[in-house]
């Protein structure tokens, strides 16, 4: 059966060692984050994780979720009762401000232990998962009545959330929804039409569920201008908070899918249910994208869970299971055979998942300090830095660590062989689970096209050319160390290869657009290789500074740090090459074939 262990000790390196965030503490909720209280927390989110999340993860895959013929839904066995233990423990309130119930602790700090909780039980944590994006919404765009209505037992998480965006018919092109809203004479709305791919949209751990739906008022412009944001409860809320009528929302049916069995993707009907306008009338996408940046933070933190936890069983039963002698002569002369930890093609693939997820782990938390510097910040040049960055990090980490995610829990099971394929080990479970990250919150073709038809020249590119900078004044400092030239030279080299291929789309994409349509998962890629090899140049450069600082408690860890960041650059960086020669053959030949021939 498969185990799971949270990398408590990788994540405090990261923020600690590496992120410094000791250094933030003017940051609002920072200085309550000191490295005590953070490792407390990690510490607490690892035992919920490792005791009460991961062991409904098989079973809940097994059993799925069940609708009645009332259109009630029941979620698998358990999950009630270890929902109940994340609720009570505050978990879902730790980054939400006091003023609704939460900690105001650091982002970054949440998203470090949505990594255990996600990889402990995906489907279970989408559940709240979900509510996080509708309170990051409301908190935004809501009035002051929206908010004191819905979010403080949203935060508590006896309240719940969803966002209903898809609807058959469309599914990226929002522009082409149906769902419309009629004005009522008390300023309410009726809203009806059908919303499909719904996650958690019908369940039994909460008392109500706070729908978001975007719909089209009456007499709106077509297209995403005439697009607007409702909040539609579950039930409806009376004047002093308590729960009153059933609203005309319900499930019309469970998707039958892949993967996440445990989490209830529903059919959602809306039959003139009640609404309530969030935003301004017809900028409904302003009000959801609120959301859908929080989501695609969190559907890459998905990926890195499923990544790490299919990669510590691989790891498990690599060193376990015994077949085939090491090509240098046998390691393991009492035995019959040698475990195929020592055959370098396994070796391949643990060393390639491992170094993806260390680096992926240090992304993530970058990625959600800068969140948390351009949330919190007092300093708007700060903020407004900070902001450029996670605009143009998002549709990257969402993208590669999605794509990555599902390419290496397939690696993962390969090392099982046979055994990874029947579902004993679970390591099917993992590839399925891992398959819907990849699609879901914007497919990742859609994110690559995000970041080289907007995200680029967004503010005349200022956010690119600021991270470009970034990493070549980290190569250019670090240039002369001679611990750390092997790194800065392969960074610099990647670098390189990113602001060359950016530099062809500027002069071959304008005037031919398919050019960059064909080159953007592959340029998606190449940044994300790159930032990645940043990762491990920080993390490489905090390692050594450890080791020469005699920290004797941590000389193995580190060691293995540096031989991870070594592998990362001699394996894994050269791909950068690879992408950026396909981006600079253009559109031409995938273009060129008519329709018909396919």
């Amino acid at each position: 059966m498969p185990v799971y262990k949270a990398p408590v000790n990788d994540t405090l390196f990261v923020l600690n060692d590496v992120l410094g965030v000791e250094r933030y503490n003017n940051l609002p909720g920072y200085a309550d984050a000191t490295p005590d209280m953070i490792e407390a927390i990690v510490g607490e989110a690892a035992k919920l994780s490792e005791e009460v999340l991961f062991p409904l993860n098989y079973s809940g895959d097994q059993e799925g979720c069940v609708r009645h013929d009332d259109g009630t839904v029941s979620t698998p066995k358990g999950f009630k009762e270890a929902y109940r233990a994340y609720r009570e423990g505050g978990w879902l309130g730790l980054a939400v401000p006091e003023e609704f119930g939460g900690q105001g602790l650091p982002y970054v700090l949440h998203c470090a232990v949505g990594e255990y909780t996600s990889a402990a039980n995906m489907s279970l944590m989408m559940y709240p998962g979900l509510t996080q994006g509708a309170i990051a919404a409301i908190l935004v765009h809501g009035t002051d009545a929206q908010k004191q209505t819905y979010l403080p037992k949203m935060v508590e998480g006896i309240w719940s959330g969803t966002m209903n965006l898809t609807e058959p018919h469309c599914g990226t092109d929002l522009g082409l929804l149906r769902a419309k809203a009629v004005p009522q004479a008390d300023g309410s709305y009726k809203i009806s039409g059908q919303k499909i791919f719904i996650s958690a949209g019908e369940h039994d751990m909460t008392d109500n569920i706070v729908h978001l739906v975007l719909a089209r008022i009456e007499g709106a412009p077509e297209g995403t201008k005439g697009i607007s944001l409702f909040i539609v409860p579950k039930f409806l809320v009376r004047e002093d908070g308590s729960l009153g009528a059933r609203n005309p929302v319900s499930c019309g049916a469970i998707e039958h899918k892949m993967g996440i069995h445990g989490n209830a993707t529903c059919v959602m009907n809306y039959d003139e249910a009640t609404g309530f306008l969030i935003g301004a009338e017809n900028k409904g996408l302003n009000a959801m994208f609120v959301m859908m940046n929080e989501a695609r933070l969190g559907v890459g933190l998905q990926g890195l869970s499923i990544a790490e936890i299919a990669y510590q069983n691989a790891a498990n039963y690599a060193r376990e299971r015994i077949q085939g002698r090491s090509l240098s002569g046998p390691k393991a002369p009492d035995k019959k055979a040698d475990p195929i930890i020592v055959h370098p093609d396994i070796r391949r693939s643990l060393m390639t998942i491992r170094a993806f997820n260390e680096a992926g782990r240090a992304f993530l938390l970058w990625t959600a300090l800068k969140s948390d510097i351009a949330h919190r910040s007092p300093d708007e040049k700060d903020r407004q830095a900070a902001d450029d960055i996670l605009g143009l990090a998002t549709p990257i980490l969402k993208g590669v660590m999605t794509d990555k995610g599902f390419e290496h829990a397939v690696m993962a099971q390969q090392v099982f062989g046979g055994h990874g394929y029947i579902e004993e080990h679970g390591m099917s479970q993992y590839v399925r689970d891992a398959r819907i990250s990849m699609i879901y919150e914007g497919a990742n073709g859609i994110q690559a096209l995000d970041l080289v038809g907007r995200k680029l020249a967004l503010n005349g590119g200022r956010a690119v050319m600021a991270l470009f900078k970034e990493i070549g004044d980290f190569c250019e400092e670090n240039r002369n160390d001679e611990q750390m030239a092997f790194f800065t030279k392969h960074l610099k080299k990647g670098l390189n290869d990113v602001q060359a291929s950016t530099m062809w789309f500027m002069q071959n994409a304008m005037a031919k657009p398919d050019n960059a349509g064909a080159g953007s998962t592959d340029y998606m890629h190449l940044f994300g290789l790159v930032v990645l090899g940043y990762m491990w140049a920080k993390m490489a450069k905090a390692a050594q500074t450890g080791l020469a600082g005699g920290d004797g408690a941590r000389e193995d860890y580190l060691k293995n740090k540096l031989v991870t960041a070594r592998f990362y650059m001699e394996r894994i960086m050269p791909e950068t090459a690879l992408r950026k020669a396909r981006i600079e053959t253009g559109a031409d030949t995938m273009m060129e074939l008519a329709a018909e021939a396919f």
